[in-house]
């Protein structure tokens, strides 16, 4: 990956045998050839740089995410992949082969647009049909594949209704159907699961995984959903202004985010600003002082060259801070404050603590009792604590 893109969390390896589990890591063995290989990839419409310079490579049978928000250049590089836009710069490589210039048809890929594009006026079936005839597919053969396709998406006793006929999700399903038909050896998804609502999207997103796990189709997903993105993939990237900022795991990117931008955009997170303490690395610790916390905090050293001085920031999640009324007995990395806002979501419940000097520090803690027995209220006064794993250091 190129020096914008910055380091990017998990190394990358051989191709997984089609069909092998979701959680096979091929891209983790050393010597393997990707599948897609994207090169120095540069998209300019006019002065306007959409995508920058980007380098990535994708392993068979992943299912990738591209991860970012509206206007970030995730949707162009989908595009480029499709060979619906060309690139200004670099190459796209499939299978070896190099893509530029190759039309859409002519290309082992599909694509399954975020509007799902379903004819209104043919069936289930025949819309699943459609791109079969296209090819040219004799009507003995079209049978069976449309019937095998309809058994995969679950939608056996619906191969004669309309889409108006059909949910939103079942549409989606449709949609999913058609675009595996022709058995591509890519399938590019836009935005698949953003017209449903949050339980269809929920439950969407396994079937998803499965058809995909059975199939052992490449699948290359957009989103600005991090939920999704972390639910659905094998490996992430995440994308800002044509830029990609990080390439990892789900976990990886989650807890070892390597810019501001990637640990404030993944979930939720605390940074405290500060500079390295004079005092270094002691004892394999790391001292980060003059923060905005008030207090000094120490934290587990990772190795990283850091100067006494540099200013950092250390990113902290909000699960990983333990909310007491209590002092609890350590003396590092402990914080005192008020409790601001309190929002109950169920199974657990977000707190704002205000500091002495005003900044806020979002805690997450599980709901072990009932609301009425709530150990923590508004108003009162409470500590934060952590222990040295818990924060991650940023320095970009």
């Amino acid at each position: 990956m190129n020096d914008k893109a910055g380091a990017a969390a998990g190394a990358e390896g051989s191709d997984t045998a089609a069909g092998a589990p979701r959680k096979a890591s091929g891209w983790s063995v050393p010597g393997g050839d990707p599948y897609i290989s994207i090169r120095n990839v540069t998209k300019r419409f006019g002065d306007f740089v959409a995508v920058d310079d980007v380098s990535l490579d994708i392993y068979r049978t992943e299912l990738f995410s591209l991860l970012g928000a509206s206007g970030c250049g995730k949707t162009t590089l989908l595009r480029m992949l499709a060979g619906l836009e060309q690139p200004s710069e670099g190459q796209i490589l499939i299978d070896g082969q190099d893509m530029v210039g190759v039309p859409p048809y002519e290309r082992p890929v599909n694509m399954m647009f975020q509007s799902y594009a379903l004819f209104p006026h043919m069936t289930v079936a025949q819309n699943i049909a459609f791109g079969l005839k296209q090819e040219g597919m004799s009507k003995a053969e079209i049978g069976p594949r449309v019937d095998e396709m309809l058994r995969l998406v679950q939608l056996d006793r619906f191969a004669k209704r309309k889409p108006h006929q059909l949910s939103g999700g079942q549409r989606q399903r449709v949609a999913l159907a058609r675009a595996l038909a022709k058995r591509p050896k890519l399938l590019l998804l836009d935005e698949p699961l953003a017209a449903l609502d949050k339980k269809l999207r929920e439950s969407t997103q396994f079937e998803l995984m499965n058809i995909q796990e059975e199939l052992g189709v490449t699948f290359i997903v957009v989103t600005h959903d991090q939920e999704e993105a972390m639910t659905l993939s094998t490996r992430v990237a995440v994308m800002n202004e044509g830029v990609i900022q990080q390439i990892g795991t789900p976990s990886e990117v989650y807890e070892y985010p390597t810019t501001r931008y990637v640990a404030d955009f993944i979930g939720s997170v605390n940074l405290f600003e500060g500079r390295v303490s004079e005092a270094g690395v002691q004892d394999g610790a790391l001292t980060v002082g003059d923060t905005d916390a008030g207090v000094d905090l120490h934290l587990d050293y990772d190795g990283r060259e850091l100067s006494a001085g540099q200013s950092v920031a250390v990113a902290i999640r909000p699960e990983k801070i333990a909310i007491s009324k209590e002092k609890p007995d350590q003396d590092r990395n402990l914080l005192r404050g008020i409790v601001d806002e309190i929002a109950y979501q169920g199974a657990l419940s977000i707190y704002q603590v205000r500091l002495s000097d005003g900044k806020i520090v979002r805690v997450t803690s599980p709901n072990l009792t009932r609301t009425a027995e709530r150990p923590i209220d508004w108003e009162e006064e409470v500590w934060l604590s952590w222990g040295p794993k818990a924060g991650v250091v940023l320095t970009s």
